[in-house]
């Protein structure tokens, strides 16, 4: 593990069984998945919250049975407020939703967890997050259950000149089959190289990840799993050798949000994290900016960075919003980065919160039960 680089991403093994996690409540099962970059070394995932409608965001979850209409793709794009999420280890389970969301006095409306390369996509942690009234955001790795930084099984090239074509066909189907929006996070953090998707990594080759990810784009698009939000999700261009992102981009008409993971490993502000990325990013695009992985390790500076992050939300133009790695160290993060661990930071991270103005959950009064 390179000291500058976020590491250890939690793989979650599901260990408990896709059609049965749906009638136990769907609370045991969660796809708390992926091997958890450590985060809080080098490159970081994403930070801030945005604002919040106070009167709404406490509004008790949908239940289960009270199905609100389906809506589509579109309605979710381009929100009419910032969007807080969370991270957390066992996503999406009720309990630690729950827990996150009474430390924040807020409702999280996406709810981010892990999904393994060779595992099915689950259609009922889908529907857990929306009966949350969250917007699931699947972050899909390509690798093993090894943590080596090389797995040529995995290689770009391969995914891209179709060794994997039935696998990625069929869990494109799956997610068509919910009839609902999803986020797919697809090999983030490609600009560094802890992972294998990495160009310098696998015996891949530059131009390799733009390739891999057209095709597998392409063969959602195929099979008509067009209610897909695209994230291509860099990490800032701290630890990462300054490897170019603009040769990663697979370009506007294969991706909707971009997706920034920056973490403050000591840093007395989120803007020195966030900003450098930010201004490369807006140089060869214009789509909306998602913070996909954020946070800050404990210390002396952390309640200053948290603070800051939503000051730099309030002021950056074109971020939609957040998600928070709400994880410790036994469950992944390089460091503890739950925001409710100090006082100080828990405290900044609800003001900043009750600053933004936050999305609402997308439902119209016809559509209530």
């Amino acid at each position: 593990m390179n000291a500058l680089t976020p590491r250890t991403r939690r793989r979650s093994f599901l260990a408990c069984a896709w059609a049965g996690a749906l009638l136990l409540s769907l609370t045991a099962c969660s796809s708390a998945g992926g091997e958890e970059n450590v985060r809080g070394l080098g490159t970081a995932p994403k930070s801030p919250p945005p604002k919040s409608s106070a009167p709404n965001a406490t509004a008790p979850l949908p239940e289960p049975t009270a199905r609100t209409r389906t809506l589509s793709k579109a309605d979710y794009l381009h929100p009419d407020g910032l969007y807080f999420g969370l991270a957390t280890f066992h996503a999406p389970a009720r309990a630690t939703t729950a827990s996150a969301t009474r430390a924040a006095g807020r409702h999280p409306r996406i709810l981010e967890y892990y999904q393994g390369w060779d595992e099915p996509f689950s259609a009922a942690n889908a529907e857990l997050s929306y009966q949350q009234g969250a917007l699931p955001l699947v972050t899909w790795e390509p690798f093993g259950d090894s943590r080596d930084r090389n797995q040529p099984r995995y290689a770009l090239k391969r995914i891209a000149t179709g060794s994997y074509d039935a696998y990625v066909i069929r869990f494109a189907r799956q997610v068509k089959a919910t009839g609902q929006p999803i986020v797919l996070r697809l090999a983030h953090e490609m600009n560094g190289d802890w992972y294998p998707w990495s160009e310098r990594n696998s015996g891949n080759r530059p131009g390799d990840y733009v390739k891999a990810w057209r095709h597998v784009h392409d063969l959602f698009q195929a099979v008509g799993a067009t209610e897909v939000i695209w994230v291509w999700s860099p990490n800032v261009p701290r630890g990462t050798g300054g490897t170019a992102l603009r040769p990663l981009y697979p370009g506007d008409d294969y991706v909707d949000w971009i997706g920034l993971d920056g973490y403050g490993f000591g840093e007395r502000t989120a803007t020195e994290v966030l900003q450098p990325a930010l201004d490369t990013i807006t140089r060869f695009t214009g789509k909306p900016i998602l913070l996909t992985e954020t946070g800050s390790s404990p210390g002396p500076h952390q309640a200053g960075w948290t603070a800051d992050l939503f000051r730099w939300i309030k002021r950056t133009p074109n971020v939609i919003g957040f998600i928070w790695f709400q994880h410790s160290e036994d469950e992944g993060g390089q460091y503890d980065y739950r925001f409710d661990i100090d006082p100080r930071t828990k405290a900044a991270f609800r003001q900043g919160l009750d600053s933004l103005h936050l999305r609402d959950w997308p439902v119209t009064p016809e559509d209530s039960p």
